[in-house]
């Protein structure tokens, strides 16, 4: 059985102006469990707590970002678990929560236990949806996004392969929004991209295609198949699985 972890963005699962786009979540669940039905295994990094949170709350006086995460997320991951909980449910499959934190992957103590907690998950047929611990982490101990967490789970699950589900098809040789710009469909081993790279970070999100860029190189070099795609598109995932030369993505092709 292959070993899959999907992580899936902030833009990919909100609308324009914040709100959980409920349809796209139900989508990405469809996906999943067509993926479990074809003998994946699949583990979900989850974006889109805080976007959840805000849009939740009305706040008369003023939060530092710090307060406003760890209260957002306090109250968006409740609202986002419980959608998977049910859609999931509907297939009749069991989700697990799993929100963690940067040391966790520094302890020793700490990695075995997470790794042993996710793999009785797993062995018993439980999806782990996996997101950052926010109410509890301040910004010097935080992952620098989720793409960075979901490349430390694919490296501790010795996952086959990530996906990171993003709102553009790729790595592009310039600003996609460009015609001239081209899809960048492979990256071989050592090929270095940095040039072709743009630094903005996701407007929902912490992350962006740069933070994709240096964890799909990183693991692509520890023998993971990464792929970068575009989670707005119909059936994304059987897609990639089923008709990879059709669809349009990026992936980081492993040493040897």
């Amino acid at each position: 059985m292959k070993r899959v972890v999907v992580k899936v963005g902030s833009n990919v699962l909100t609308q324009t102006g914040g709100k959980l786009n409920v349809t796209r979540v139900s989508a990405l669940v469809d996906q999943i469990a067509w993926m479990r039905h074809h003998g994946f295994e699949v583990i979900l990094v989850t974006s889109g707590a805080v976007a959840c949170g805000r849009r939740e709350l009305s706040i008369d006086h003023e939060l530092d970002s710090v307060e406003q995460r760890q209260l957002y997320s306090a109250v968006g991951q409740v609202k986002l678990v419980n959608l998977y909980y049910d859609l999931f449910r509907e297939y009749g499959m069991h989700v697990g929560q799993v929100l963690t934190m940067k040391e966790n992957f520094l302890t020793e103590e700490l990695y075995l236990n997470q790794r042993a907690c996710m793999e009785v998950m797993l062995q018993n047929g439980v999806i782990p949806v996996v997101n950052e611990n926010d109410t509890v982490c301040v910004t010097e101990l935080m992952f620098t996004d989720n793409d960075e967490l979901s490349g430390l789970m694919a490296r501790m699950l010795k996952a086959d392969m990530l996906i990171l589900l993003s709102n553009i098809d790729g790595l592009y040789t310039g600003d996609p929004a460009l015609p001239e710009s081209r899809l960048i469909r492979t990256v071989k081993p050592d090929e270095d991209l940095a040039d072709y790279i743009q630094t903005k970070k996701s407007s929902a999100g912490r992350g962006g295609m740069a933070s994709k860029y240096h964890t799909a190189s990183t693991l692509a070099r520890d023998g993971v198949r990464v792929i970068i795609a575009n989670g707005e598109r119909e059936h994304i995932l059987p897609d990639l699985i089923n008709h990879p030369d059709e669809t349009p993505h990026t992936e980081f092709v492993v040493h040897g």
